[in-house]
């Protein structure tokens, strides 16, 4: 087994120091379940609408199947619930072979509870080359309630 850690930097980066990759044109999506409402075109451009979130309640799958292989040096996440309280969990990882194996960037739980915490936010610093393929994993509920993954932002640079 071939493992790498990596570092995970706190401190906040905004949209002006890195250069984001455009999804939409660089990958094809792939998604376990979809709302209507809340497709995944509006979590990967920023700003242009609500965000993702899954049609039905349960664990989800996103991955993202980059055209050409891809270096990814960076990765930011925003989640935003505000609908109920839960303790949600989600995986990161990312694929060299188009997805025949994966290796895990991160794995994490944290609790939304409104009206304070309704908010995550999580960017990682990584040095990978040659990345065919991200997947992101969400449990929405890890109690196992019928609370609804959602994503609001999904950024690579």
């Amino acid at each position: 087994m071939r493992k790498q850690l990596i570092a995970r930097d706190m401190k906040t980066v905004s949209d002006n120091e890195e250069s984001w990759l455009d999804l939409e044109k660089l990958a094809q999506v792939e998604m376990s379940s979809e709302d209507e409402a809340y497709p995944i075109e509006s979590a990967l451009a920023a700003g242009t609408g609500p965000g993702w979130r899954a049609a039905e309640a349960g664990e989800q799958t996103l991955r993202l199947l980059f055209d050409q292989p891809q270096r990814i040096e960076l990765i930011r996440l925003l989640f935003q619930v505000d609908d109920q309280e839960r303790t949600q969990q989600f995986t990161l990882r990312w694929s060299p072979d188009g997805g025949a194996t994966y290796h895990e960037i991160a794995r994490q739980q944290y609790n939304f509870s409104a009206p304070d915490a309704t908010t995550e936010q999580e960017t990682f610093r990584v040095d990978f080359d040659g990345v065919t393929a991200l997947e992101l994993q969400i449990i929405p509920d890890i109690s196992g309630g019928n609370a609804r993954a959602s994503l609001a932002l999904w950024a690579v640079a």
